[in-house]
């Protein structure tokens, strides 16, 4: 969890814009709710590297006083430092890269304090195609970062181009599973025109939020506890959806198990930015330590859209399920035990639960309001136009069924 410089600033960053988003995780106190990381994008090195040793080098107008104090300034606050480089011989944004150059990059960022690294996977010099020539190449960089001795977390973006969820789990901590994403619910793009990233030739960008979800329910058995399918920064915040749409991103990313990682102007954020990215139930659900990706149960074409059903496992037998509307229109429909615990078996599926609607608070204003013990169907659940409700389930003493609250 964490923030990127990226979806809101692009390359218009600087020293004041990464301590000012620090600053901003501590005033708002994200970092109680988890947002550790503060990560620089693309475009923070200087036009060249240091001639004599062949070392990376920050820009000296944007990064003055250079990486290592801004790195020691934000551990300071109690906060995490990373950074961008790429797999190929320049960055997205025309940076000097990393290929060829992986183990004096990894040591000098090592040396900086740097706790994370995105790696990006432009202008690759054609070392694509399969996954061994793709595992080969991050893999190199994979290394060198372990052999710095310093802890640094690695999340690979290589959009999931050769199926990284086949083989990145062995170099990496998370995998961008698609191309880029784009603020906006379900919009088509051919700049990302695969319908399916299972044999995607061109991830590309401009990825709708409910496009990168359909790329993801397939992949997620390959993920689990420390390593994670990457469905890309969040655009919470950033304008381009409503309300309704930016909480079916928070959740979806949250109960897929993708970083958290937010993309907008932490510094001047609306209520309702802060609503979404600070529901503690749903943080939760992201960082429950059995690291078990949601299931899409079921999908149904509705009205211009799909209505879809994901269920997942939680520690200590506790369970969620959550409901996905990407029609125009509100829905309403019965979600069934028999499909929502259809891996857990017969028993689980007849048994009841109380539920909890994690976007609802209690009578003490904390997120997770009990809507009662159900039992086999929870019946006429309204849902809006591309809304996701999201209910926590747990097993129930009695098979008493009381739905208290409207759903």
């Amino acid at each position: 969890m964490g923030w990127n410089t990226y979806n809101h600033f692009g390359c218009d960053i600087s020293e004041n814009t990464i301590l000012g988003a620090a600053n901003a995780i501590i005033d708002n106190k994200l970092d109680k709710l988890g947002y550790e990381y503060v990560l620089i994008d693309d475009c923070w090195q200087a036009p060249s590297r240091d001639a004599a040793t062949g070392a990376p080098v920050a820009d000296p107008n944007k990064f003055p006083n250079g990486m290592k104090d801004l790195s020691d300034k934000i551990h300071d606050l109690g906060l995490k430092f990373g950074l961008y480089s790429n797999a190929g011989t320049y960055t997205c944004g025309g940076r000097f890269g990393s290929l060829g150059y992986e183990e004096i990059d990894a040591q000098t960022y090592a040396e900086w304090g740097v706790d994370y690294l995105k790696y990006d996977n432009c202008y690759n010099e054609g070392l694509s195609g399969t996954p061994k020539i793709s595992y080969d190449r991050f893999a190199n960089m994979s290394r060198a970062l372990n052999a710095t001795g310093r802890p640094i977390l690695y999340s690979m973006c290589n959009w999931g181009e050769d199926g990284p969820w086949n083989f990145a789990s062995n170099i990496a901590n998370s995998w961008r599973i698609s191309g880029d994403i784009m603020d906006n619910f379900g919009r088509y793009d051919d700049r990302c025109p695969c319908t399916s990233m299972l044999d995607c030739k061109l991830p590309g960008y401009h990825c709708a939020m409910a496009r990168i979800i359909d790329f993801a329910a397939p992949v997620g058995q390959k993920a689990g506890p420390g390593r994670w399918n990457d469905l890309d920064m969040l655009e919470v915040g950033n304008g381009g959806m409503t309300f309704d749409e930016y909480v079916t991103h928070f959740t979806m990313w949250s109960i897929l198990k993708s970083p958290l990682i937010l993309g907008n102007d932490i510094t001047n954020m609306s209520n309702d930015t802060l609503t979404i990215i600070t529901n503690k139930a749903i943080i939760d659900i992201s960082q429950d330590p059995n690291g078990s990706p949601a299931n899409r149960m079921w999908k149904r074409a509705v009205d211009g859209g799909e209505l879809s059903l994901w269920a997942g496992s939680l520690v200590n037998n506790q369970f969620i399920i959550a409901l996905l509307n990407t029609a125009p229109s509100e829905q309403t429909v019965d979600v069934e035990f028999s499909d929502a615990f259809f891996d857990q078996g017969t028993a689980y599926q007849a048994q009841p639960y109380t539920l909890y609607n994690l976007w609802e608070t209690d009578d003490d204003g904390n997120w997770g309001k009990s809507i009662g013990t159900v039992q086999g169907t929870l019946r006429d659940v309204k849902i809006r136009a591309h809304q996701t409700k999201l209910w926590k389930a747990i097993p129930a003493p009695s098979s008493k069924v009381t739905v208290k609250d409207k759903l």
